[in-house]
């Protein structure tokens, strides 16, 4: 089965690492942006939902996508609520398995890419003084630089010194791509 998955998967274009066994999945595993675990039910040592459970607790971050050869409800149950991406009964259509696959990999690309404008936005914000990261706030909510000197007190040109200080620590070319990052940390799950 597992060399059947690999031509299937090699030949819809997608690059395919294949273990023998939960274990081994576990020892060689690396971390990469964007990628989807294909697990059986049933595999030698640990369980599919035994490896589930594991990389929960380990808390990485992979799309899980289960087979199984029986229909399985309570298994199927308990793979969705532990947060498995799909659950796909043997035989399965292989055109139908190479885009799930695919959606998998595209989600879990979205969600690191995400997650890089998330360390990116806390880095950025972190650099910001007390006051800039006021007048950050203040620029997210759409205000001018008038306005926002008039609410702090403080002269046109020094709200200017600041917005411009903002936008570089915060590595944001344009005030839209600051309010990007800025919905995108309020929206991830992390």
């Amino acid at each position: 089965m597992r060399g059947a998955l690999r031509r299937t998967l090699s030949q819809g274009g997608l690059a395919v690492q294949a273990f023998a066994s939960g274990q081994d999945f576990l020892a060689g595993y690396r971390p990469t942006p964007a990628a989807c675990l294909l697990l059986d039910m049933k595999m030698p040592g640990m369980t599919g939902l035994e490896l589930q459970a594991l990389l929960n607790e380990r808390c990485i971050d992979l799309p899980v996508i289960f087979l199984t050869g029986a229909a399985d409800v309570p298994a199927a149950v308990q793979a969705m609520k532990a947060g498995a991406q799909d659950f796909l009964e043997k035989p399965f259509d292989n055109e139908v398995l190479v885009a799930r696959v695919r959606q998998c990999i595209a989600a879990h690309a979205q969600r690191h890419l995400a997650t890089g404008d998330n360390d990116r936005y806390e880095n950025g914000r972190a650099l910001l003084t007390p006051r800039e990261a006021e007048v950050m706030q203040l620029m997210l909510t759409g205000k001018t630089s008038k306005t926002i000197a008039r609410e702090l007190g403080v002269s046109n040109r020094t709200v200017d010194i600041h917005r411009g200080r903002v936008m570089e620590k915060m590595q944001a070319a344009t005030l839209a791509e600051l309010v990007r990052m800025e919905l995108s940390r309020r929206t991830s799950p992390h």
